[in-house]
């Protein structure tokens, strides 16, 4: 692959993690640069990590795990998103807060789905991996900041819509990966 198709390979793998990043500027209300931070650092680490972990696992990744990644991403999606709108449908109080480390963690692997497959791909066309890497990565995080902040941007409705229309984003994220 160019270094041109480097780049547009990391602006579109960027997408899932930009889409999540603005359903959560949506929703969280308090440490909104702290959460953003959080969000943005975990996107494009998990960006950068699945490419290397896809390159050097190529042959074991194709047999065990492509036939089940989108599954994978549908499945933690749905979670996220089911619990977007079930705390969005509460009539208490919604105590908003920085995003917590177990939903990062399933942030970074499922918007990441896509660069480990990415991965594999950069392995068979010798493909220059560090360039891959540090361009996937940051060009992620960089989208990550600008979907959350574009969502936080956007608090003029009643908190509790805007947490079901986030998860109901999400939930549109994981039915979409389905095809």
């Amino acid at each position: 692959m160019s270094y041109s198709e480097i780049i547009l390979l990391a602006f579109a793998l960027s997408i899932d993690a930009c889409v999540v990043s603005f359903s959560y500027g949506l929703c969280l209300e308090m440490k909104h640069k702290r959460s953003a931070l959080a969000l943005a650092l975990t996107t494009g680490f998990f960006q950068a990590l699945m490419p290397v972990i896809g390159y050097f696992f190529t042959d074991i990744v194709r047999t065990y795990i492509e036939p089940y990644s989108k599954l994978i991403v549908f499945t933690i999606f749905i979670y996220l998103g089911y619990t977007f709108i079930k705390d969005g449908l509460k009539n208490e109080p919604v105590k908003k807060m920085c995003i917590d480390t177990k939903s990062l963690l399933l942030i970074g692997i499922a918007t990441s789905i896509d660069a480990f497959s990415a991965g594999i791909s950069l392995s068979l066309t010798n493909s220059p991996m560090k360039f891959s890497v540090i361009s996937i990565g940051i060009i992620t995080f960089v989208n990550s900041l600008i979907g959350y902040y574009s969502g936080h941007r956007l608090k003029l409705f009643k908190s509790n819509y805007l947490e079901i229309a986030g998860g109901l984003v999400l939930i549109f994220l994981a039915i979409n990966n389905l095809f």
